[in-house]
């Protein structure tokens, strides 16, 4: 019985730490932060970017929304196949979203972030005489 506990508590453990999606299937991704930009690459097959994909950028926060519907007849047969895609990643805090650019090649969707400069500008304050 001792010997169940530990096993039980690291399946339960494991099961507390998976990414559940909010809404549909989540799409599978890779991320990388470098010194002036943070890219995200994510496997969309099978997608046509242009009207089945949307990314939007609002508080910090990137998403991105495709639907796949596919049919196909051959014959007597038809196959579909229909689905939900989302995904929602927070961005570095200095990251510049007016300048996110994406590209889509041989299914996969490539998003590029320019990170600003990590440190604020310093701003001189004047000094007034009182009288």
């Amino acid at each position: 019985m001792y010997a169940l506990m530990p096993r039980l508590l690291g399946e339960m453990t494991d099961w507390f730490e998976l990414d559940l999606p909010a809404r549909g299937s989540v799409i599978r991704v890779e991320d990388l932060v470098t010194e002036h930009e943070y890219k995200l690459r994510a496997e969309l097959p099978g997608i046509e970017p242009d009207k089945d994909v949307q990314i939007s950028v609002a508080n910090g926060i990137l998403t991105i929304h495709a639907e796949r519907k596919e049919e196909t007849q051959v014959r007597h047969r038809t196959e579909f196949r229909y689905g939900v895609f989302q995904r929602s990643v927070r961005l570095p805090s200095n990251a510049d979203e007016d300048a996110i650019k994406a590209a889509y090649g041989k299914g996969i969707l490539e998003i590029t972030v320019p990170l600003r400069a990590t440190e604020p500008p310093v701003k001189q304050v004047a000094i007034t005489q009182s009288e």
